[in-house]
């Protein structure tokens, strides 16, 4: 996955995706990747119009991530409801100490 982020570094800052500057950035992140994964995904990327593919993966992905979204959402109402009755539970303690007095 590095070198995938790596590649689209270089396309963002409008360097040539190439092995050479993929192995910069490797070396600069003090990454250990094996020279073959470079060079396959050079290979890989050839024929690729990389802003075509995030284009392309970002409304595929947008579908996508409000599902997970919404999941996160009833996460967190869940926490928020047991963080409540966690609440109402110690000012009945509170209140039932303060009645002893």
């Amino acid at each position: 996955m590095e070198l995938i982020y790596a590649a689209l570094t270089l396309h963002e800052a409008g360097k040539e995706v190439n092995e050479d500057n993929l192995e910069s950035i490797v070396d600069a992140a003090d990454l250990e990747v094996e020279d073959s994964e470079i060079a396959a995904l050079v290979a890989a990327l050839e024929d690729v119009d990389i802003e075509e593919a995030m284009e392309t993966a970002v409304a595929a992905g947008g579908a996508a991530a409000a599902p997970a979204a919404s999941e996160e959402t009833e996460e967190d109402d869940a926490e928020e409801e047991e963080e409540e009755e966690d609440d109402d539970s110690e000012e009945e303690a509170a209140a039932g100490l303060g009645s002893m007095f």
